[in-house]
């Protein structure tokens, strides 16, 4: 049962696509599935858990033809952090319209952000992550697989954009080591077990063999 109504979702979503894809051979983001774009399905994915807002983190230039809303990042090369990072500084920033006239415009107060090549991330999943989130009190919620924490998966309070930048001025890039500084809520295998019958919830397309393996899954109705 859903607990929240569409226009009183305060979160954005930021789509991370940085990186060179050199093991893809090509930018994956722009790889397609089911016809779409892997960047078209992570759009479409977190526009369907209402949030109000979503935007690509990377080259406006490489995803213009999308008509999708892109801001640079911020570091490119640094890696994923440098992507958050970008993300909760442009959060922190960016105040959500105002919908009625005595209403005040506000930032969010939560970012759900997500790397472009998960391709069986669920909307189920999804919606499930977003209560967990609203409910919790830490500035990070992160889920937990059999590979450890996934970090490109999360949600951040827009709050920790102090601690974060901070450490990466300290030159820490690596994402799971900014959360440890975090208060960090940690979803196990109980919280999302159901949602992952296949064990692929957050599997990473990152190889040429990867993308044809999806497409064979998704094409033969497996998932």
């Amino acid at each position: 049962m859903r607990i929240f109504e569409p226009s009183r979702v305060d979160a954005y979503g930021y789509i991370l696509v940085g990186g060179a894809s050199s093991r893809f051979g090509r930018d994956k983001a722009l790889a397609e599935l089911g016809g779409l774009s892997m960047i078209e399905r992570m759009v479409q994915l977190l526009r369907g858990i209402y949030l109000p807002n979503v935007w690509i983190v990377g080259d406006s230039k490489r995803y213009s033809h999308l008509d999708i809303q892109c801001i640079p990042d911020l570091w490119p090369g640094e890696g994923p952090l440098g992507g958050i990072l970008t993300s909760l500084l442009h959060s922190e920033k960016y105040e959500r319209p105002r919908v009625a006239l005595l209403q005040r415009a506000r930032r969010p107060e939560r970012n759900f952000i997500v790397s472009c090549d998960m391709p069986f991330l669920s909307k189920d999943w999804m919606e499930e992550f977003l209560i967990r989130s609203f409910a919790s009190e830490a500035e990070v919620v992160v889920p937990r697989s059999a590979f450890g924490l996934e970090p490109l998966c999360t949600c951040w309070r827009t709050s920790a954009v102090s601690e974060l930048q901070v450490a990466f001025n300290e030159g820490v890039r690596k994402v799971t080591e900014v959360m440890a500084r975090l208060r960090m809520e940690v979803l196990d295998e109980k919280d999302w077990k159901r949602f992952d019958k296949d064990g692929r919830l957050f599997w990473n397309m990152n190889t040429p063999a990867e993308y044809e393996e999806a497409r064979r899954i998704l094409e033969a109705g497996e998932q």
